[in-house]
């Protein structure tokens, strides 16, 4: 039998979502997309997993939609096919990415292009290997774009870089991802497997109430009045201030000791 589209491996903590249809560059036909939504529902209600990391295997990280299979569908004539899909699969996708409750590290090994970039910045940190690059290249096939693109890339490079990304897609090099605040660090190739598990390792040590506190709080402040955020993040601190984690961290503080974190 083959191996799956898409791999899920877990271990103390860290659950690692891998994209495997390498010959086809991690394209994202409809049996890749299916599995990698539903793979993302579960470790997001996965109390086990406290942090979890989206990467690809071979030469490219994602290189969005399957435009071979895409092809097909229009020549049977199935033009409605890119808005069904949308709406079943990339949007549902990019939602557990954004708010699942723990943190999400994004492997970026190659390209990211097309809704692969989106998935990339749907991640909460980016860690790219100096081999790799992103392309929002929707428009260059005539198509507007998805996958939370237009919300997630103007957070990260304001509104007009990301106009100039969207109308005018280039390849970016990793290198100036960093420089753009598309990616959190750049790695040699051969050491991104480690700093991607050195780092999902600590967040999954980390307290995950918290953690998850945050990335709710940052995802309500981009869309409320002041007022609104403030009682928000009241009682986002009511929350966390009641955990297992924040009691004994301050115990942890008061006897100069380093905290232990259980995720609760």
């Amino acid at each position: 039998m083959s191996e799956p589209p898409v791999v899920l491996t877990t271990a103390d903590g860290v659950a690692t979502v891998t994209l495997n249809r390498p010959d086809a560059m991690n394209g994202l036909d409809l049996a890749t997309k299916e599995l990698l939504r539903d793979t993302l529902a579960e470790v997001a209600a996965d109390d086990a997993v406290r942090c979890v990391v989206l990467t690809g295997t071979g030469r490219a990280f994602c290189v969005g939609q399957d435009l071979k299979e895409h092809v097909r569908h229009l020549q049977e004539g199935r033009d409605d096919v890119l808005g069904s899909t949308v709406a079943e699969h990339y949007n549902p996708t990019v939602t557990s990415l954004l708010t699942m409750p723990k943190p999400v590290v994004a492997a970026v090994n190659g390209v990211a292009a097309g809704a692969g970039a989106s998935l990339a910045l749907a991640c909460d940190l980016r860690i790219l290997s100096d081999a790799a690059g992103m392309n929002f290249a929707f428009s260059g096939i005539a198509l507007s774009c998805d996958t939370g693109s237009s919300l997630t890339l103007p957070r990260l490079v304001g509104h007009a870089r990301a106009m100039e990304l969207l109308l005018l897609p280039r390849t970016i090099a990793a290198d100036e991802c960093l420089e753009l605040g598309l990616a959190s660090r750049v790695v040699p190739a051969d050491d991104l497997a480690s700093a991607a598990a050195e780092l999902a390792g600590r967040l999954a040590a980390g307290p995950t109430v918290a953690y998850g506190a945050i990335k709710a709080s940052l995802a309500y402040s981009a869309t409320h009045e002041l007022a609104d955020v403030l009682a928000f993040e009241g009682e986002q601190m009511a929350r966390t201030g009641a955990t297992q984690d924040h009691t004994a961290a301050v115990g942890s503080f008061l006897a100069k000791e380093k905290p232990t974190f259980r995720g609760r």
